[in-house]
């Protein structure tokens, strides 16, 4: 199958995820919206509700950060700049595209990304701090 096959396919699949994600971010802010018209209860209920609440507005965060990718993704489509890594501007292969069809990066620079924070650099900043500092008198 050429690589022109595939991208149509890939278009959709991003476009029956995009309906989806908005259908469901459609029903998550409805239900968001209405939470101040909810009351009664002990505080038990509260504290519940309001876990609740802070779960679905991070899943709708997560459901709206992927939806602004795919959107991304469909536009590059149009464009036909789809399927480009966007750090070295090559292709990024069609099995990392079928893992996931709004990747702007190929593996390579995706992982060179991911590892270029020096993370044990960070933790040892973490012992500067002395115990005696955090006491109180």
């Amino acid at each position: 199958m050429a690589r022109k096959d595939s991208i149509k396919k890939l278009q959709q699949v991003l476009i029956v995820r995009r309906d989806a994600l908005r259908k469901a971010l459609a029903g998550d802010l409805s239900m968001l919206k209405s939470l101040p018209e909810q009351t009664g209860g002990d505080v038990v209920d509260a504290a519940l509700d309001a876990a609740q609440d802070e779960i679905s507005s991070q899943l709708a965060e997560v459901e709206s950060r992927e939806l602004a990718q795919i959107e991304t993704a469909l536009e590059q489509i149009r464009q036909g700049t789809y399927g480009l890594c966007e750090i070295c501007q090559g292709k990024i292969p069609l099995a990392r595209l079928n893992a996931l069809p709004y990747a702007s990066t190929c593996i390579s620079c995706q992982r060179t990304a991911e590892t270029g924070v020096n993370l044990r650099g960070e933790w040892n900043r973490l012992g500067d701090v002395s115990y005696t500092d955090l006491e109180t008198s």
